[in-house]
């Protein structure tokens, strides 16, 4: 299983076109509120065009980032199986999946923009991924078209600590301990930011999929084997 996304390009279109809508909305005179300024953009004005497309742009880049990875993991993987065991590796149907962005969708008689941030599309017999943190339980699942999520479903657990708040309240140490307890190899050569995707930065994901019965349906559950945390 690999997670990935646009990476700085995206962040970068983000940060770019989020400066553009504040500083229209601004001249339109739009409320937004100042803690945080939700700026938007009308999507059939020339910069709310120009934002989908660059936002499709940044999706295409994160989908064939995963694939690309990915098909070097498959070549590695089967080159040492064929190597230690003899045997050819048979791969079945990859699932790459998108967990932030817009979309355009036809819901109970309309077109709307769904905006899934941590979250996944999760369509009637859609197959979909939900991840768990580092060394906690990951899941392959089937959509049930729930229309009251708009066919969505969570990503993942969701975070109970951020980044900085991980790495001060959970030792490298402690983390690390926890993950040969489960008997998980970890690849990383810098080890001091370990704790950012600590399962125990992350709610409970058995929990969370318990909460979400009615939005899909477990086909699989995967254990953690090992890790490579860039």
């Amino acid at each position: 299983m690999l997670h990935s996304g646009s990476r700085h390009l995206g962040a970068q279109i983000c940060q770019n076109f989020h400066k553009l809508a504040v500083k229209l909305n601004q001249q339109w005179l739009s409320d937004t509120p100042e803690r945080n300024p939700l700026a938007f953009l009308p999507t059939d004005s020339l910069e709310g065009r120009a934002y989908i497309e660059w936002m499709n742009l940044a999706l295409d880049y994160a989908f064939e980032n995963r694939e690309t990875m990915l098909e070097a993991i498959m070549t590695i993987f089967a080159k040492h199986t064929k190597k230690k065991l003899g045997k050819n590796t048979q791969f079945t149907d990859k699932i790459n999946c998108h967990h932030n962005y817009a979309s355009l969708e036809n819901h109970y008689g309309q077109n709307v923009w769904v905006h899934r941030k941590g979250a996944t599309r999760a369509r009637n017999g859609e197959l979909g991924i939900i991840p768990g943190a580092m060394g906690a339980t990951s899941y392959l699942v089937r959509g049930l078209g729930n229309p009251e999520s708009f066919h969505s479903s969570s990503h993942g657990a969701g975070r109970n600590f951020s980044r900085t708040r991980a790495k001060s309240n959970f030792p490298m140490e402690e983390v690390l301990q926890d993950l040969n307890d489960h008997n998980i190899t970890i690849g990383k050569k810098n080890l001091q930011d370990v704790a950012e995707e600590s399962r125990f930065a992350y709610k409970n994901i058995d929990e969370v999929m318990q909460n979400q019965t009615d939005l899909v349906e477990t086909i699989k559950t995967l254990r953690t084997l090992g890790v490579v945390k860039g």
